[in-house]
């Protein structure tokens, strides 16, 4: 449900923002944080994602995935995004997490309400009857 997607998405640290860019769907890996029930992630103000987050509905995958074992754990959420620009959140947010590869200026602060929320655990098939 989605308090354990939440759970989940707290451990975590690197996901993907799809988004639209010039008509198409685009992906691009971020740092982010889980703060107040919401992505936060920053970006360069002039890149694609940049410009095309600025409320906009976009999706955010995270997952968690152990290849040897074929276990682990996929988040999706689909919600619309919105500059953090209240000086307090955005220092309180301040941190090594949150900085984006590669690290430019200037950043925009940006977050993901998440009203659709969505995960599955991953499992390895049952072994078949011998």
């Amino acid at each position: 449900g989605r308090v354990e997607c939440l759970r989940l998405l707290h451990l975590g640290s690197l996901g993907r923002v799809v988004f639209t860019e010039a008509a198409m769907p685009a992906a691009q890996p971020v740092t982010y944080i889980l703060d107040r029930e919401e992505i936060v992630f920053r970006a360069d103000a002039g890149s694609p994602l940049g410009i095309a987050t600025r409320h906009a509905v976009v999706a955010f995958q995270a997952d968690d995935v152990d290849v040897r074992t074929r276990t682990g754990w996929s988040i999706l959420g689909i919600g619309e995004t919105y500059e953090v620009t209240d000086p307090d959140r955005r220092a309180a947010l301040g941190g090594a997490r949150l900085i984006p590869w590669p690290p430019t200026e200037p950043l925009l602060t940006i977050a993901i309400r998440l009203p659709r929320l969505t995960g599955r655990r991953l499992r390895p098939a049952p072994a078949a009857p011998s």
